[in-house]
């Protein structure tokens, strides 16, 4: 059930009013040429289910540019079109569908749920591009957050459109900075590179900003084989923990959550992704004023400008559980929409250096670092309550929603470039 307010009803439905035509109404040919994009991601397997997800949010935003005619090249108008390749959340799987993709001279490769797998298309694609130069590919990444992406392993291919870990901890730690009931931390995260990092982050910021915290506990887990977090919600407790800090995402996140409530382990979450697919119908009652999350957006933020488009995305879905909205896929197609008609062109090249140092105004300012090709993006810590008042929207059909505790503006979590960009001449 989808939760409004009256008077935030009215407007949401006033201003999607004046967008829903664009789902009808076409401003362009069914014939009109087709800018493809590939989304490498594990639509099997472990993951499936936030593979699903990220489907349905990029071909969202590719209709939402669609409906208004597509992406101008010259006087011509072209369609963005969705196409998917399953990696099944392995490395190996995500290079041979790579390999389908450069076969094919797809020009754009998205890809997200793991750092590990977007470490290993970014050396793939910087292979690839200096081997066949009229063939060459960007990597726009959406969610796969470990900082030496865009630090140490920063390639010109490749565009972050999500803050990565250090930005994210930055914003949590500032919002633990605030809670003095916070005394024992426990840290628990996937045993990768992104989940080690988090790790690392999360102890060496806490420390520097809560010196009075103890880090009761530190722990990685494998990631997406474990079936039964029992015994790790079991140590938690009894290391005395009132906090948890942890990156888990998809099942691993669900699957610990359920384990907590089952354990009765009253304590306070701060997380990367409490708000993502399943999280918060795990969670439920147990959550509410005690789970954080962290994001570049939420629905009940408040920003007039993404209104229109949230009640849009939830127009279409035919089942609650779907309702997980990443505004940021939005951001993504529209800054590459526009990088392609300032290049006048699909060619890898002239698009990679028309994306340099754009920035965009709305939903909410954005701007893609030419130094390292990090999006620059404002972060906000969630706290999770019942659906009502502030919290206009639930989520999933819940009957849970998430309101800001603290918005965290883009500049205070800029990080240092460590980025060494090497740049082809042409």
């Amino acid at each position: 059930m989808i939760s409004f307010s009256r008077r935030r009803l009215g407007r949401s439905l006033l201003s999607f009013s004046a967008l829903a035509p664009l789902f009808t109404r076409p401003g362009f040919s069914q014939d009109a040429p087709r800018i493809q994009l590939a989304v490498v991601e594990g639509l099997s397997g472990a993951f499936a289910n936030a593979g699903a997800s990220v489907l349905r949010n990029i071909q969202f935003a590719a209709d939402l540019i669609n409906a208004r005619g597509g992406v101008k090249i010259g006087d011509r108008r072209h369609l963005l079109e969705v196409l998917s390749f399953d990696s099944k959340g392995q490395l190996d799987e995500a290079l041979l569908s790579l390999k389908l993709v450069t076969d094919r001279r797809i020009t754009f490769v998205l890809q997200g749920n793991s750092s590990a797998i977007a470490a290993g298309i970014i050396d793939a694609v910087n292979r690839h591009n200096e081997r066949e130069p009229g063939n060459r590919v960007v990597f726009l990444n959406y969610s796969a957050v470990d900082p030496i992406l865009t630090q140490e392993r920063c390639s010109f291919w490749h565009f972050r459109f999500d803050a990565h870990a250090e930005m994210r901890m930055a914003a949590l730690v500032e919002a633990m900075a605030s809670n003095r009931a916070i005394r024992k931390v426990y840290l628990l995260n996937q045993d990768y590179s992104f989940g080690q990092q988090v790790a690392r982050l999360a102890r060496q910021m806490i420390t520097a900003r809560r010196p009075d915290i103890e880090i009761v506990g530190d722990e990685l887990h494998p990631l997406g084989r474990i079936k039964d977090f029992a015994p790790y919600a079991s140590k938690i407790k009894a290391a005395g923990a009132d906090t948890v800090v942890t990156g888990n995402w998809g099942n691993d996140l669900a699957l610990m959550v359920r384990a907590a409530r089952d354990v009765g382990l009253e304590a306070q979450y701060y997380t990367f992704y409490g708000n993502s697919l399943g999280s918060p119908t795990a969670i439920g009652e147990s959550g509410v004023g005690r789970v954080r999350a962290v994001a570049e957006w939420h629905p009940n933020q408040g920003l007039e400008a993404s209104e229109p488009i949230y009640a849009a995305f939830r127009q279409r879905l035919r089942d609650p559980r779907d309702d997980y909205f990443n505004i940021r896929h939005v951001v993504m197609l529209e800054m590459l929409a526009q990088s392609i008609e300032a290049a006048g062109s699909t060619e890898a090249f002239a698009v990679a250096r028309a994306m340099e140092g754009r920035s965009l105004r709305t939903p909410y300012a954005v701007t893609m670092r030419a130094s390292d090709h990090q999006l620059i993006t404002p972060q906000v810590v969630m706290l999770m309550q019942r659906a009502g008042g502030e919290v206009v929207f639930d989520v999933e059909g819940s009957g849970f929603g998430f309101r800001t505790e603290r918005l965290v503006d883009a500049a205070s979590i800029s990080p240092q470039v460590r980025c060494a960009m090497l740049r082809p001449v042409k």
